[in-house]
């Protein structure tokens, strides 16, 4: 997990159960039928929205999305550099037999290898780039939803809660802890829209715009390959979706060189 994502687990639960503690214990905010009416129903409303497939893959997504993997775009710059070197030393046929692990980077140097136009990579990898932008979009969707569904639930178990207090009426001494337990629905909903589903839903965003401008990276580097542009030329021109603070100078100065 990397360590943004942790810090900010660690100091929400943190300042939540503490904030508990100060007021009271934590017992009291456990209500089982609370927890089934927001988690239950908002999973439910989720499945009649999306697709089951979807709704699977954004749950996969969920889990590898706070790992520590990260993309760096320096070393993409630098993958594509050396490609440029490696075709214009033993020519594009090369490039077919390298290995990646990126299956978009395969891809496009076997297209280049194959001897395929510049305009036929341009419009084979710009699809597979948007398709790749319509997958994840379903991803962030999915938790984006969530987070809208699981207040109304909260709200909804809160009306539930409330007509059941309402009905014992004749009891006063019932009253106050059954509209806690009523409001601890609200709770519920909340807690999960903004601790879990809402920060899901932006880390994937900000994960697929650093995977996108990667893939921009490796298109420009293919396009420019096949333009038989020097490394000079292609660094510079790729190292301009870097931010220049973040530029690597020791690459830059090898590069030159």
């Amino acid at each position: 997990m990397d360590k943004a994502s942790l810090t900010g687990i660690i100091c929400g639960l943190t300042l939540i159960i503490v904030s508990i503690l100060i007021g009271g214990d934590l017992q009291s905010f456990v209500n089982l039928p609370g927890l089934m009416i927001v988690i239950g129903g908002t999973l439910a409303a989720i499945l009649i929205t999306f697709q089951f497939d979807d709704v699977k893959s954004a749950c996969k997504a969920a889990i590898f999305v706070f790992s520590s993997r990260k993309l760096d775009a320096n070393e993409v710059v630098a993958t594509m550099v050396e490609l440029c070197k490696v075709s214009r030393k033993q020519g594009l046929v090369a490039l077919s037999r390298l290995e990646f692990e990126s299956a978009f980077l395969k891809k496009a140097c076997m297209l280049i290898a194959d001897g395929a136009k510049e305009d036929i990579i341009r419009d084979t990898l710009n699809i597979e780039i948007d398709s790749m932008k319509q997958r994840h979009t379903i991803q962030q969707d999915v938790f984006v939803k969530m987070a809208a569904y699981a207040p109304a639930f909260g709200m909804l178990g809160t009306l539930i809660g409330l007509v059941q207090m309402l009905q014992n009426l004749s009891d006063p001494d019932s009253v106050g802890p059954s509209m806690a337990v009523a409001l601890l629905t609200t709770f519920y909903g909340s807690f999960f829209a903004f601790m879990i589903c809402g920060p899901i839903a932006g880390k994937l965003k900000a994960r697929t715009m650093k995977e996108v401008m990667s893939l921009e990276i490796m298109f420009e580097g293919a396009t420019s390959i096949v333009k038989e542009n020097n490394p000079m030329m292609v660094y510079e021109k790729l190292s301009s979706y870097i931010p220049t603070k973040l530029r690597r100078e020791k690459e830059t100065r090898k590069s030159k060189k």
